[in-house]
C-alpha cells in the first residue's frame, strides 16, 4: 500500500487520494459465533492503515480511507459466501446484524482521532 500511494504522489504530482474499497474477506460458510472473532481482519486493517499513515507522514495527500465493507454483503463473483463486513449479517435469522471484533477495533481506532 505504501509503495502504491507514494508512486501516485510522485508520478501524478501529489493529487488528493481517497483509498476506497480496501478490505479482506472470510471465504466460505462462516458461522456464528466463530464469524465474530475476525482477528485476521484486524491484523489486515492495522497493517494497511499503518502503511497509509506512513505515506501521509511522507507527504502523500490522502484525505480518506473506506473499509470494505461495513456489513457483509452480496459479492458479484461469490454471492453471499464471502464476508467482507466488520458487521456480521445472519442470513438465516432475519438479517440480524452483529458487530464483529473488527467493528469494535475500528471504533477504538477512530475514537483516537
Amino acid at each position: 500500500m505504501y509503495k502504491a500511494l507514494m508512486y501516485i504522489k510522485e508520478r501524478y504530482g501529489n493529487p488528493t487520494i481517497i483509498v476506497s474499497e480496501n478490505g479482506m474477506d472470510d471465504p466460505g460458510n462462516v458461522i456464528l459465533p466463530e464469524g465474530l472473532y475476525d482477528t485476521k481482519r484486524i491484523h489486515y486493517y492495522r497493517s494497511y492503515l499503518t502503511q497509509v499513515k506512513k505515506a501521509m507522514d511522507d507527504g502523500a495527500n490522502i484525505i480518506g480511507y473506506f473499509a470494505w465493507s461495513i456489513v457483509d454483503n452480496f459479492e458479484w463473483r461469490s454471492g453471499y459466501t464471502s464476508r467482507f463486513g466488520i458487521v456480521f449479517i445472519d442470513w438465516k435469522n432475519n438479517l440480524k446484524r452483529i458487530p464483529k471484533l473488527s467493528a469494535y477495533w475500528f471504533r477504538q481506532v477512530l475514537g483516537n482521532y
